[in-house]
């Protein structure tokens, strides 16, 4: 029988956010009905709010979300009802062309629930990268469940579902940074921080934060990073040469998705360095760069998508961590709030006054 819960949505494009009743139906084959603890509050939700991904409203917001399954429908093996699992918009197909050839984590045919949570007139809604998770239970494809360690806070282990993942993996897998690297990280965000914690833990011996507010350089300091430039004032591509022996950084991520921020991330790698593109760009946006440069610099110029990361693979491993007290997820829980207090929590982010509002349920 299907469910009446509490949840928040984006009735139309720019309107302030609306806490209103949410249908959710019993999970088909290959389906599960998930009972959320915890969602963070992504800058990706607040674009679908504007209208900046489509506009298919009214969408169900939140996607960064861990909780337990409450029921699965038919031919799901993976997850059960009572396992603890984090949210994920990557569940990978296993056929398509990028599965087959062994790298999942390009997956081009990823699952998402067939059925649809509707209002209560019967307006399907349009779940936020396919999770819909500012809601008291949502319904997802069982293979965006992915099983991990109970004993991890849910509001610490959700945050794995998109912008952390997003920026760990951006150093670990996609910048393969090693031991003893240099690496740059522009944008200072709860994914550029995220990024800095990866390539602290994957043993760059140098870490240069680059952002223009200081609060932003000071958590990014505490999170590992090695020296801070405060790009408003002083010039990053120079700063990050002179702190790497004039040469530029090994790998250079770019956290915040424009093209003035991605030219200083290209001149501040070395010579055969890689560059990491994790920000997200808008649509209207173009990049001017002298081919002669891009050729001349050789190296690697690399997009992140979620980190590029294999829910079943890096989640269950982050926890661990996370539990052995090597990787402090807590750090980028600023605050928890109520699931009305959305709207708030969008402005205070927008201004830069939080790394994650985390709405507990």
């Amino acid at each position: 029988m299907a469910q009446h819960v509490r949840g928040v949505i984006a009735r139309t494009k720019n309107a302030p956010v609306e806490l209103t009743t949410v249908v959710v139906p019993d999970p088909g084959p290959g389906e599960a009905v998930v009972k959320v603890q915890a969602c963070g509050v992504c800058h990706t939700d607040l674009h679908y709010r504007q209208g900046g991904i489509n506009d298919e409203f009214p969408f169900l917001l939140g996607h960064e979300a861990a909780g337990i399954v409450e029921a699965v429908g038919e031919n799901v093996t993976d997850v059960a009802p009572g396992d603890f699992v984090i949210l994920n918009w990557r569940a990978v197909c296993g056929q398509c062309r990028a599965c087959l050839r062994g790298r999942p984590w390009y997956c081009f045919n990823t699952h998402n629930a067939t059925q649809k949570m509707t209002l209560e007139d019967g307006t399907a809604l349009s779940p936020a990268l396919g999770i819909g998770a500012f809601v008291e239970k949502t319904l997802v494809a069982a293979g965006q469940c992915t099983k991990v360690d109970p004993a991890a806070s849910a509001a610490a282990a959700g945050l794995l579902g998109c912008g952390v993942m997003a920026g760990l993996g951006a150093a670990i897998n996609t910048g393969g940074v090693g031991r003893g690297d240099s690496v740059a990280v522009i944008g200072c965000g709860g994914v550029g921080n995220a990024a800095v914690v990866g390539a602290r833990l994957a043993g760059a011996a140098r870490i240069v934060a680059v952002d223009i507010d200081d609060r932003k350089l000071e958590t990014a300091k505490k999170l590992g990073a090695t020296h801070t430039v405060n790009s408003a004032s002083t010039d990053a591509v120079e700063a990050i040469r002179e702190l790497t022996g004039g040469f530029g950084a090994d790998v250079v991520i770019e956290a915040v998705g424009r093209p003035e921020t991605y030219q200083q991330a290209f001149y501040a790698r070395d010579l055969a360095g890689t560059v990491v593109l994790v920000g997200v760009p808008t649509p209207e946006m173009r990049l001017d760069l002298p081919l002669l440069d891009v050729f001349g610099r050789g190296g690697a110029l690399k997009s992140s998508w979620y980190g590029d990361c294999l829910p079943s693979r890096d989640f269950p491993m982050l926890i661990d961590l996370y539990l052995q007290g090597r990787l402090d997820l807590d750090a980028f829980v600023t605050e928890t709030i109520a699931l009305d207090e959305v709207e708030q929590a969008f402005e205070r982010m927008h201004a830069g006054d939080v790394l994650r509002s985390v709405v507990l349920l």
